[in-house]
């Protein structure tokens, strides 16, 4: 076997901070470190966060640390994590490889152990290949284990494969996205993505109860994403329009993120003429709160417009007749898996979600038709022995992908990594 694991470094543009959680990634990476701490791999996350906090914090008793890079550029530009990403990008590049040879290489290879790197998604490649090469010219190839994860298909375009293949080990999370590699002639290892342990306990039944209570009446749909077109906002949107026609007096309870594709989704409920009622709350309101403020609402759409706390989330997707995360082309599918956990029925797409089986865990939407979710609704409410069939399983396949069963391969794909050098 190779040298001790020193460090496990994290690299990737998105973080625990407010500022740098947009998406899926900064849930990848937040989890991901909870999950290697709890195992006792000390961890090193570096990401783009808030230019307002420390640039260096350490939590969980010294477990961890998290590093924010390129807060004089994140200054000029408030927004999040990608307002400015360009220039944001070209300083990673150039600025984080040089800092990991001071600050993790030598020190690892003076204990004799080896760091483990992994860095994610297109932003980090030309860190990823630039650090193996420094390495390599001090002579401590051998204190690192790199790898570089691909976790969707942005930028693929602007990624030199040739030189990432030969300084890391190019991994990603689906079969789905080792096909989209495979098209630029890139053999990836599939390690699945994960999810905490936390999103695997059941909801607590007051909590769901409640928000039942709240929804009850109506077809119950929600749906929590970025404003983006991959997510099919249009589709859930012209679906829910298709179930008001048919009569059947349908609720949409939806959470976005600030983009200007806001604007074709609100113009699109307006072309629809659904009724559209704004939801504000504290972040931290709890499950009954959020029952409330839905109870109170008679639109079509309840567009929550506030950070909503996990156990309010969990509550919703627990209690609704269904969770629509059926994406155009998704990578993996993090929400589905976590809408499982709760006990939720997650409406999925066909790309990625490689643990989804068609009315065995999940429902898969087939069409870009909308009127088919009318179909799948009508089959769970004249079958309801079937949705909570579909729950349960659901809950069951949940289970196999928290972090700590991830883990056991993602640490031998280390091991195999150190032996092949």
């Amino acid at each position: 076997m190779g040298a001790l694991i020193g460090e496990v470094v994290l690299v990737a543009f998105e973080g625990p901070d407010r500022y740098a959680f947009v998406g899926g990634l900064a849930t990848r990476m937040n989890d991901l470190a909870a999950a290697l701490t709890a195992r006792g791999h000390p961890v090193r996350h570096l990401f783009v966060g808030d230019p307002a906090l420390p640039a260096v914090e350490v939590r969980s008793d010294g477990m961890l640390t998290l590093e924010r890079w390129g807060q004089w550029i994140s200054r000029h530009h408030p927004k999040d994590v990608y307002d400015g990403e360009d220039g944001k990008w070209r300083d990673f590049s150039r600025t984080v490889p040089p800092h990991l040879l001071e600050e993790v290489v030598v020190p690892a290879a003076r204990q004799g152990k080896r760091a483990v790197l992994l860095f994610e998604d297109w932003q980090t490649a030309n860190a990823a290949i630039n650090t193996t090469v420094l390495a390599r010219r001090a002579g401590l190839r051998g204190a690192i284990t790199p790898f570089w994860n691909a976790n969707n298909t942005y930028g693929f375009g602007s990624i030199d494969y040739a030189l990432l293949a030969g300084a890391a080990t190019i991994t990603t999370i689906s079969r789905f996205m080792h096909a989209e590699l495979a098209k630029s002639d890139v053999e990836a290892e599939i390690l699945p993505n994960g999810i905490a342990e936390r999103f695997a306990e059941p909801v607590p039944p007051a909590h769901v109860r409640v928000m039942r209570a709240a929804l009850a009446g109506r077809p119950s749909l929600v749906k929590v994403a970025r404003f983006d077109a991959d997510k099919r906002w249009l589709w859930a949107i012209d679906a829910v329009a298709h179930l008001r026609d048919r009569g059947t007096h349908p609720r949409f309870v939806m959470r976005g993120s600030r983009s200007e594709y806001a604007d074709i989704v609100g113009a699109r409920m307006r072309e629809r003429g659904l009724t559209v009622e704004r939801v504000a709350l504290g972040q931290n309101a709890p499950p009954k709160e959020l029952a409330a403020a839905l109870h109170a609402s008679a639109a079509d759409v309840a567009f929550l417009d506030f950070f909503v706390s996990e156990p309010a989330l969990r509550a919703l997707y627990a209690a609704a007749d269904g969770v629509l995360a059926n994406s155009e082309k998704e990578p993996f599918g993090l929400v589905g898996l976590e809408v499982m956990g709760a006990g939720g029925v997650a409406f999925v797409g066909r790309t990625g979600e490689d643990y989804a089986v068609p009315y065995g865990n999940s429902v898969v939407v087939q069409s870009d038709d909308p009127r088919e979710l009318l179909t799948h609704l009508a089959t769970l409410g004249s079958r309801p022995e079937l949705g909570a069939r579909i729950r349960a399983d659901g809950r069951s396949t949940a289970k196999r992908y928290v972090w700590p069963r991830i883990l056991d391969a993602m640490e031998t794909t280390w091991e195999a990594a150190a032996e092949l050098g």
